[in-house]
């Protein structure tokens, strides 16, 4: 692994010192006059970029508006020239750990794209940018950001604004018509990949690419899996997973929706009729907690919760359902909401809640509140473990005043009423060990918080098994 990250290096060390060769050799056309941010004016230069310009990310529109609708939370795309300036304050740094082992997880060529999208060349930027991300667009909006993380300018400074520049090229280039279908020459083989969320779209892209003919199954009535029905829409508007998912049909892929394996479609079939079989499963068995009152009404999983609001709204049209799917649709609305876990799926729960009109909403972490700053045990390049706003507590704060989130909680129990519907959850707090993650309760701290809706939002403990078990795995 480390042979192919230094071969990555070095490509991309090479790739780069080209584009500033081109860079230096041609003629600059005279470029317009910027306010720096010591209060002198002057042309960009890419190499005292990050020292002259601050960084000016993106940002999310404003809560007051965005807590009413269930559109993306991102800013319609800004200025060519400020995209400009903040590509150019990528550093032309000696080892780019952006792109590597802590940074990018698919090792994105990072400086490489910034140095073109200085340069205005935004359709050779595309090309970089797909050399090693089959779907930026998705990547550019949901990805927590390790690059920005790991940027070796927010050593000093504030870090490259990587994030909003990898979806601004991708998004560009859907609008300029770059992406255009790509028809492989095919092999004579045929592969089946069960699963259409992220990972089984990317293995049908790659494995069609190379002339394979793909079928994509999928259980639910939709492709996409997670980026379908996991990831709100105001994250990521399905429209963008439309998109790419019609480009993969046009260049060649089969899709099939309501195919549960095993049910629908027998194992044997698939093996029988292809040469090999990709199994894209996903983590979906959800952790679950064994302590009194959880079979009460009113106890649900987080994706039992996005996935059936998700749902609702792809049938809902000038405010009317087109279909009787309603019967098992969870609403936060008017409603005292908790939900336990404190990661990205826990804030999800946050924001849906808050769109559905809740009454309140409380976030129980079991881990204690994050330090301000980096512990040394978290030095950089590492993803900092710090205290973050993201953008569902930005908006319980806004709307309730205060911030969600309670740490260093344990659930003990939840209590309902006469009709087995829940009315508290107990907690207590706790004093969890670094080192073996073995949390003390602490005597005395136990409180009982008010709700009639608990999400559980705890994470995943590995695939389902039944689809592994009958190929014989």
């Amino acid at each position: 692994m480390q042979s192919i990250v230094r071969q990555r290096l070095s490509s991309s060390a090479a790739s780069r010192s080209s584009l500033l060769r081109r860079a230096a050799s041609s003629k600059a056309a005279a470029e317009p006059v910027f306010d720096k941010r010591d209060g002198s004016k002057g042309e960009i230069d890419s190499a005292r970029a990050f020292i002259e310009f601050k960084r000016e990310a993106d940002p999310y529109r404003e809560v007051e508006e965005r807590v009413h609708d269930w559109n993306e939370i991102n800013t319609p795309r800004r200025d060519p020239i400020e995209r400009k300036i903040q590509a150019a304050r990528c550093m032309d740094c000696g080892t780019p750990f952006c792109q590597t082992n802590t940074g990018c997880p698919v090792n994105n060529l990072i400086p490489e794209w910034n140095e073109l999208v200085f340069r205005d060349e935004w359709k050779e930027a595309i090309d970089r940018l797909h050399k090693t991300n089959n779907f930026p667009e998705f990547t550019g909006r949901v990805c927590p950001a390790p690059c920005e993380a790991a940027c070796v300018a927010g050593l000093v400074d504030d870090p490259v604004t990587i994030k909003n520049t990898e979806y601004a090229i991708v998004d560009r280039a859907f609008e300029e018509g770059w992406i255009v279908p790509r028809i492989p020459r095919r092999n004579g083989l045929r592969v089946a990949v069960i699963g259409s969320g992220p990972a089984g779209l990317a293995a049908a892209d790659q494995l069609n690419q190379k002339g394979y003919h793909v079928t994509v199954y999928e259980r639910e009535d939709r492709i996409g899996g997670l980026l379908m029905y996991g990831i709100p829409n105001m994250k990521l508007d399905k429209k963008t997973v439309n998109r790419r998912v019609d480009l993969l049909q046009q260049e060649g892929i089969e899709f099939v929706t309501n195919a549960e394996i095993g049910v629908t479609t027998p194992v044997e079939q698939l093996q029988a009729e292809n040469d090999a079989v990709v199994l894209a499963l996903g983590s979906t068995v959800p952790r679950d907690v064994d302590i009194p009152g959880r079979n009460l009404k009113g106890v649900h999983f987080a994706m039992e919760f996005l996935t059936k609001n998700q749902k609702r709204l792809i049938l809902t049209v000038d405010g009317k359902l087109q279909s009787g799917w309603d019967r098992d649709f969870v609403t936060a609305e008017g409603r005292d909401v908790v939900v336990i876990g404190g990661g990205d799926t826990g804030t999800d729960c946050i924001a849906t809640s808050m769109r559905q009109r809740c009454k309140s909403v409380v976030n129980l972490e079991h881990n204690p509140e994050p330090p301000a700053q980096r512990a040394p045990e978290n030095p950089w390049p590492e993803y900092p473990r710090i205290y973050g706003v993201d953008y569902g507590h930005a908006e319980v704060r806004s709307v309730f005043g205060e911030d969600p989130r309670k740490y260093a909680r344990v659930t003990k129990a939840f209590k309902g009423n006469e009709n087995d519907e829940i009315t508290h959850v107990v907690t207590v707090m706790g004093n969890k060990d670094p080192k073996t993650n073995v949390i003390t309760e602490i005597p005395g701290t136990e409180e009982e918080i008010p709700c009639d809706l608990v999400l559980f939002a705890m994470g995943f403990v590995h695939p389902e098994q039944k689809i592994a078990e009958a190929l014989g795995l």
